[in-house]
């Protein structure tokens, strides 16, 4: 639906301390939600059975939320075969397909590979039902395959800011971003005239509590190619071993870390525009 083009600005900052330098901010949730896509994916040491077999009891476990069901391949089919065997080739532990679990409306998806396990949602509403969603795939994973330990844990979340949608048309960016994520925008002699930004910022999180790639810059709507911002921050972390037990908290901090990075990007007039309201 959106695709942010090539970073035109590529920066690595190192957080110092017991806490990030980003304010917290109360916990609303937005009656004009901008989230356009949220995943979690939760990484593991291969498990061949999960390749082998289909997934029966996996998918028995979980049928009635995600009815439908397709195999789909890693790699997209229409690439040469040389590439292919390329890309097969780099990683020989990288899965050759991936189970996906479909809800029957179509807005959550469960992706199962012998190395991952990732729930994505184009319809996200608050953290506590995309919580439990995740905590019972987990579940269902720890119970059908046993996985010694996770490699990687993450949570990525996906805001949109189209203007027509929150009767903000005219109003210039400048308006609606913080100066120090967007500062080319608050210059009002040129930023009317930019049509392209991209940028990429990687940030560690204090105390090796892993670490934030954001991406954020102008998109364009595909229906309408109307210019819209995209704030892309996908915390993760990489270590050689995750216990199993510690996945649930280290998401839990990373979903305190997105609310609180979100609201310190945007302008008092865009937080308003998109309706906050206290979580009942």
């Amino acid at each position: 639906m959106y695709e942010l083009g090539p970073a035109n600005r590529s920066r690595v900052y190192v957080l110092k301390g017991e806490k990030m330098p980003i304010p917290t901010s109360d916990r609303v949730v937005y009656r004009n939600n901008p989230l356009a896509e949220v995943i979690c994916q939760l990484r593991f040491p291969a498990i061949l059975r999960i390749e082998a077999e289909a997934p029966v009891n996996f998918q028995d476990r979980i049928r009635q939320e995600y009815p439908e069901y397709r195999l789909a391949p890693v790699f997209p089919t229409e690439l040469p075969a040389t590439a292919l065997a390329l890309l097969q080739g780099a990683n020989p532990e990288s899965p050759k397909h991936v189970h996906e679990f479909i809800s029957a409306e179509g807005a959550w998806s469960v992706s199962l590979a012998r190395t991952f396990l990732a729930l994505k949602t184009t319809q996200y509403v608050r953290w506590e039902e995309f919580r439990l969603r995740m905590q019972n795939l987990m579940t269902t994973l720890v119970d059908t395959f046993q996985p010694a330990y996770y490699s990687r844990v993450g949570l990525r979340y996906v805001d949109v800011i189209q203007r027509s949608r929150l009767n903000l048309e005219g109003r210039p960016w400048g308006d609606l971003l913080k100066p120090h994520i967007a500062a080319e925008f608050c210059e009002p002699g040129w930023a009317a005239d930019i049509d392209q930004s991209s940028k990429q910022i990687s940030v560690r999180l204090p105390d090796a509590a892993g670490r934030v790639l954001i991406r954020h810059g102008l998109v364009f709507a595909q229906e309408s190619n109307e210019p819209c911002y995209i704030f892309d921050a996908d915390f993760f972390l990489d270590a050689q071993r995750t216990e199993i037990r510690d996945a649930a908290n280290i998401l839990e901090r990373f979903h305190r870390c997105a609310g609180n990075l979100f609201r310190w990007c945007i302008q008092p007039a865009l937080h308003a525009a998109l309706g906050p309201q206290p979580p009942s």
